[in-house]
């Protein structure tokens, strides 16, 4: 019972998974930290609003944090943009010129008189009996 749970754990596809997570996780928090310290402070800086991380409303002693949320959804375009253009748009070209097959020589040709299909060696046409 234990060799096949053994086997499912070290199954290359379960260990690559376990690997993307890892990364996924480790570059999220670098991309909230880059929104978070870098890029929302510009975008305050341009539009003269403070931090978004701060900005909020409160109903009824509820307090809503819509500035993080804010900076989650720029979290995501960035994240969003870079898995598009670093991973998805290259495995596609790579995909793309892995099944382009090389053209395969044709066998038969059409006769210029009845335009039927003929081996592509062959002097006469087997229907109309004209020259080829």
């Amino acid at each position: 019972m234990l060799n096949g749970f053994k086997q499912f754990i070290l199954r290359g596809n379960v260990v690559d998974l376990a690997v993307g997570v890892m990364m996924g996780a480790a570059f999220g928090s670098v991309v909230n930290a880059l929104v978070k310290d870098l890029i929302s402070p510009f975008i305050s800086a341009v539009v003269k609003a403070p931090d978004f991380s701060t900005l909020s409303f409160t109903i009824n002693s509820s307090k809503f944090l819509y500035g993080d949320f804010i900076n989650a959804l720029i979290s995501f375009g960035i994240i969003s943009a870079t898995v598009y253009f670093f991973i998805v748009l290259p495995i596609n070209s790579l995909t793309l010129k892995m099944s382009k097959k090389p053209p395969i020589d044709p066998t038969t040709k059409k006769c210029p008189e009845c335009f039927t299909e003929i081996p592509i060696q062959a002097k006469r046409c087997p229907n109309c009996t004209s020259k080829i």
